[in-house]
């Protein structure tokens, strides 16, 4: 009975948020009913449910999680400052003359938006609109234009840093020590959101290189779909060149500096997230300052930061004890706190046009109403999990793995499976929240390695935010584009870039080394 008050809960959950519900309450609501279900007939200890705000308490609590609203601002900051604009422009112009260069340009423009902003939607919606139409204009095909765009927005999925692997790496952590605590595993260390980082970026790399191949090919082997144009006529390429490095350098130094701090273990993500978000509040204030001395005062506080940072490095011990401190580290410390005053006006005085144009409230209430749903979607799903644990679904879910066809390939394949047709209809946090935890000890417990495992979940759920009719990244476009885009041919533009995803999935799962080596390296 316990048993099928398990699967049958888990089912009319799906089915509740397949109805279009509110997630965080369908899967507490939808739990408290089993539960009483559980009491009246036995299968379920209502002492259960006293654990419940010893465990929701520690959620929301968890430094890691505080990464979650930070990496939200710097997106939609970032957003708001308007770069994609100036590098699809830029790097359209710089790369028009090659063989599908347009669409090769939205690519890259795709990976850099990933890595600086992480949010899937805003992604597709703004390549949607700014690109989208400029393609057709230049007679692309319209399933070619489409797919590229679909596909390059959905890069926010699976390159750090990005939302998505700091909740997977959160959740595949505590996966981890159940594993090593209900199966008897070797403790061998814990896995970090850093790790997950390190292990994402060179699939994410690839899946760049792969979508840029794809293009190219295209347009080699049918010039009709992606036709290159000409630099006007008398204009030095190096203007263009020009043009693109100043649009790209303030993004790619924000991204070096985020995502370097946290891969060289100086900042955790954490840190490296607010680093982020006050790097997107000085590179908006630059972007939309009206007047020279407004935008002076970012570069003023940017100086001050990478200053302080620089003495940092030089490794002086600056202890709170003054009586310690010998006459080297006073003259440091003195200067250290002039470039922290510096990086403290300037940064100060670069809030004042974002407060007047009304985009930090903007940018603000955007990220609280983000984070808001996601640690209450936490909360519903911690309250689903103990539920069905109560009901003895883990064990459940653990004796179904083990005994899959094909041993653990065989569960990772059904894993696997079932996360991809429920990424049709749910959105990732819900995956996350829901199935990571209930699968990934078991898979775990068989050996697997918890990064590799992880970035095969991200790849995953990237995919299903493809395919087609109920990909996300689908619906997010279909919204933006103009009439002639029909829907059989976004589909038809994404199936070879579904087809590429799958194809580094399996290079993941015969080469583990692509998402395990630099990890390691890291580590040692």
């Amino acid at each position: 009975m316990a048993d099928i008050l398990a699967l049958s809960m888990f089912a009319f959950a799906c089915l509740g948020l397949m109805g279009g519900y509110n997630v965080a309450f369908t899967l507490s609501g939808i739990s408290l009913i089993f539960a009483a279900l559980g009491v009246v007939t036995g299968t379920f200890e209502p002492d259960f449910l006293l654990s419940l705000p010893g465990r929701i308490y520690p959620l929301i609590t968890r430094e890691i999680l505080i990464a979650v609203p930070l990496f939200v601002f710097m997106g939609v900051m970032l957003e708001k400052s308007r770069i994609a604009e100036d590098l699809l422009e830029s790097m359209g112009d710089l790369f028009g003359p090659l063989k599908g260069g347009l669409g090769i340009s939205v690519v890259f423009v795709g990976a850099l938006l990933a890595a600086s902003t992480g949010i899937v939607g805003a992604t597709v919606v703004t390549m949607g609109l700014l690109s989208l139409p400029t393609m057709l204009n230049r007679n692309y095909a319209p399933s070619l234009a489409a797919g590229s765009i679909a596909a390059s927005g959905t890069l926010g999925q699976i390159i750090p840093p990005s939302i998505v692997l700091v909740i997977l790496g959160d959740q595949m952590s505590n996966a981890y020590q159940e594993a090593q605590r209900s199966f008897g595993l070797e403790t061998t260390g814990v896995v970090s959101v850093g790790d997950l980082f390190a292990g994402a970026l060179i699939p994410g790399l690839i899946l760049v290189a792969l979508y840029a191949i794809y293009i190219s090919i295209t347009a080699y082997l049918k010039p009709d779909m992606a036709p290159s144009q000409e630099w006007p006529e008398g204009v030095s390429p190096w203007k263009f060149i020009r043009k693109t490095l100043i649009a790209m350098l303030p993004p790619i130094f924000l991204i070096i500096a985020v995502l370097g701090s946290i891969l060289s273990g100086y900042a955790t993500p954490t840190r490296g997230a607010a680093l982020g978000a006050l790097g997107a509040i000085l590179l908006a204030s630059y972007r939309t300052s009206p007047t020279p001395l407004g935008k002076k005062m970012p570069l003023i506080a940017a100086a001050g930061f990478v200053l302080l940072v620089g003495i940092d490095l030089t490794g002086v011990d600056m202890r709170f004890n003054q009586n310690d401190w010998t006459g080297k580290e006073r003259i440091s410390v003195a200067i250290a706190l002039g470039f922290a005053g510096f990086a403290f006006i300037g940064t100060a005085l670069s809030l004042i046009p974002l407060i007047k144009s009304k985009n930090l409230s903007d940018v603000s209430r955007t990220t609280m109403h983000i984070t808001c749903m996601v640690f209450v979607i936490l909360i519903g799903a911690t309250i689903f999990s103990l539920v069905f644990r109560g009901l003895g679904g883990d064990e459940l879910v653990g004796y179904l793995l083990k005994n899959a066809p094909g041993g653990k390939w065989g569960a990772l394949s059904l894993v696997m499976l079932v996360m991809f047709i429920l990424g049709f209809f749910l959105d990732f946090i819900e995956i996350t929240f829901v199935v990571v935890p209930l699968v990934a000890p078991p898979l775990l417990a068989t050996g697997m390695d918890p990064i590799w495992l992880g970035v095969l979940m991200a790849l995953n759920l990237q995919t299903s935010f493809l395919t087609p009719p109920f990909g996300f990244a689908l619906f997010y476009l279909r919204g933006v584009a103009p009439p002639e885009v029909t829907t059989t041919a976004l589909y038809r533009g994404v199936l070879p870039f579904i087809l590429i995803q799958f194809v580094v999935i399996l290079m993941v799962v015969l080469i583990p080394e692509i998402a395990t080596k630099l990890p390691t390296v890291m580590l040692n």
